[in-house]
């Protein structure tokens, strides 16, 4: 058998847990100008067949071997106050509605336990995973709402800063965390609900490492040392999170995991610097990027480039703290040979074919995040 195919043999076996997918906010752009809901418009969308503009479909899902999905419901940093709270209340009710929908395939899970009891059944489990600490606009009564409702995990910013944190995409404002963010730390772990450092500055994950008495994940980030991007993580950190007992969960993105495409990005983030242009807004880069990239065109990313980081985590960090978090549906481009969701047994492939053990494979494909995830149920 080759490695592809072992490791698909394998995801039958054992559940493939990714961090981090896009797909609610994805399924909300199709509907943009169009005047309709969110809902209205992902109705209009049928997952169970191949969809060329998504990353994510039923029938990808199904090919890649996934089994439990954190999705992320995401909202952009222009959203703000009480704007923020709604929308990512209607992220949460959209991902409800399509485990509803698509309830052959998809089973919403609140813990590992149920994950378990959804993958077992041949369903897909759904898993919750706010993506930014805005959305709570700086109350711990949303932070306890969003948790009533199943969600997971919190990342504690996006690309900008909160009130109580610094984004690794940010000019430093709290020196890492308020006093008030260390307590949004305390009050996740004592509900239960993860504590996402991707997405922040340094000095807020060394700030939330020194504050949580539980293990954190970082959903989808990559190696500073391997591809130096300011959204990957330090070895320094990485060394902290084995003594946490927490997960640093691999992503795909290119800028992220290929150091020529990382340098890419650090010199389209200066043009947009220098033509007052905020590289951190993701609408302003994407119209910047488009009349840039025709003079600067952008580099290639493959799986090896996502093998080095997976192979670096490990090294440093060891096999029982990583894990995977494609960022699917979250960006344009996405690594040869890691296209869409239907590609993870390409990688999983490819590690055994290297002499990992379908052993060290469980682990990074879901052993070690339901691990941390079955710890934080027991808060």
């Amino acid at each position: 058998m080759t490695g592809p195919e072992r490791a698909r043999a394998l995801l039958q076996r054992v559940p493939l847990v990714d961090g981090h997918n896009d797909l609610p906010w994805a399924l909300r752009e199709f509907g943009e100008g169009t005047g309709e809901d969110v809902y209205t418009t992902a109705a209009k969308i049928d997952l169970t067949e191949r969809h060329p503009r998504l990353h994510t479909d039923i029938v990808k899902m199904r090919e890649g071997g996934l089994g439990m999905q954190f999705w992320s419901v995401w909202i952009p940093c222009r959203l703000a106050g009480d704007g923020a709270v709604t929308a990512v209340l209607e992220q949460v009710e959209l991902v409800y509605e399509l485990a509803e929908r698509y309830s052959d395939h998809l089973g919403v899970a609140t813990t590992a336990a149920e994950a378990e009891k959804v993958f077992a059944s041949g369903r897909v489990a759904s898993l919750l995973g706010a993506e930014g600490g805005h959305s709570i606009n700086s109350s711990l009564g949303v932070l306890r709402a969003l948790r009533r409702l199943g969600v997971r995990y919190m990342t504690l910013t996006h690309n900008d800063n909160t009130p109580w944190a610094d984004s690794a995409t940010d000019q430093p404002q709290h020196g890492g965390l308020t006093e008030f963010g260390r307590e949004v730390v305390r009050e996740m772990n004592r509900i239960g609900m993860l504590v996402d450092l991707s997405h922040v500055a340094p000095s807020t994950m060394h700030a939330a490492l020194e504050t949580s008495v539980k293990p954190v994940i970082f959903s989808h980030s990559s190696c500073r040392h391997v591809a130096d991007h300011p959204r990957n993580i330090p070895d320094d950190v990485l060394v902290k999170l084995k003594d946490n007992g927490g997960v640093a969960m691999i992503t795909f993105v290119p800028s992220f995991v290929a150091p020529r495409f990382a340098e890419w990005d650090a010199a389209l983030r200066d043009a947009m610097t220098a033509a007052g242009e905020n590289h951190a807004d993701l609408g302003a880069r994407k119209v910047f990027g488009e009349k840039w990239i025709v003079d600067h065109p952008a580099p290639t990313a493959t799986l090896d480039d996502v093998v080095a980081h997976v192979e670096h985590a490990r090294e440093v960090v060891g096999i029982d703290h990583i894990g995977l978090g494609g960022d699917y549906d979250g960006v344009g481009e996405l690594p040869q040979g890691l296209e869409d969701v239907s590609t993870y047994p390409n990688l999983i492939g490819a590690l055994l074919d290297k002499g990992w053990s379908e052993d060290d494979c469980t682990k990074l494909a879901g052993a070690n995040v339901l691990r941390v995830l079955r710890e934080a149920d027991q808060s």
